[in-house]
């Protein structure tokens, strides 16, 4: 099941709340288990170059089935992953993209956000995340 977008506007609602805690101006892309746009939202004073970095944190992070700093530390020099940003149209590869997954363990998209640290943009994220479901895939097979 997608991502619905009375979960994505719940989400970004969380996300904001949380980028206001923070005193930061965020993006913050949902996208659903195809890695479609779902809902996005720039707050006021965001970083243009923050619309697209979230989307492709979103969709990273949903390609894949995992957080975009995990699948950064795998893709350093040397690693299994390495030059992986260079596949589907480009990939982020460091934090604040993160899966959403639903109370039966399904991928139903991820959220992705972008406007400050990385730290920050972690947070936000999974703050959007657990806003409606889990943030980590079981182990049985997910995969579409």
């Amino acid at each position: 099941m997608h991502v619905t977008i009375e979960q994505a506007e719940r989400a970004i609602a969380a996300a904001r709340a949380k980028a206001k805690e923070l005193d930061t101006q965020m993006c913050i892309a949902v996208v659903d288990s195809g890695g479609n746009l779902k809902a996005f939202h720039r707050m006021d004073d965001a970083w243009v170059g923050s619309i697209d970095i979230a989307h492709k944190k979103a969709k990273t992070s949903v390609f894949f089935g995992m957080m975009t700093g995990q699948i950064g530390q795998l893709s350093q020099p040397g690693g299994p992953l390495y030059g992986i940003e260079h596949s589907n149209d480009g990939l982020i590869t460091f934090p604040g993209g993160i899966p959403i997954v639903d109370a039966d363990g399904v991928m139903s998209g991820a959220i992705g956000v972008s406007g400050s640290t990385v730290e920050n943009d972690h947070v936000v994220a999974e703050a959007g995340a657990k806003a409606i479901g889990q943030t980590e895939l079981p182990a049985h097979p997910w995969r579409t």
